[in-house]
């Protein structure tokens, strides 16, 4: 196994997944998921989503790195955030609520259980 590993999409398999029908609010977004690393509670690659907007709720830590597009996060009270192009994140255990892509969004993840 080499130590060093350059996240890259031409080289990884891509796997298509919807979210789970009972949380969409809105659309048929489409996921698309590079996972270049899956081990030990660690998993981090690159996700894309077409538009669409469904409930989330997070149980693990999560970074990410925008790439392309918009999504809205919006929490249970109702606070709106934008995440677009060029910003950075880290979605913390417990946060609830809504991801709505407006524009097909590509970002890096690394979550860690």
């Amino acid at each position: 196994m080499r130590l060093l590993h350059r996240i890259d999409r031409s080289t990884t398999p891509a796997e298509e997944a919807r979210p789970d029908p009972a949380l969409v609010l809105a659309g048929d977004p489409v996921h698309t998921t590079w996972n270049m690393e899956d081990r030990d509670g660690l998993y981090c690659g690159i996700w894309q989503s077409t538009p669409g907007k469904w409930k989330v709720s997070y149980a693990e830590w999560e970074y990410v790195h925008i790439h392309a597009g918009v999504s809205i996060l919006t929490d249970t009270a109702g606070v709106a955030t934008t995440l677009k192009a060029g910003d950075s994140w880290i979605i913390r255990p417990g946060f609830a609520g809504t991801w709505e892509v407006v524009e097909t969004t590509l970002k890096d993840y690394v979550i860690l259980n």
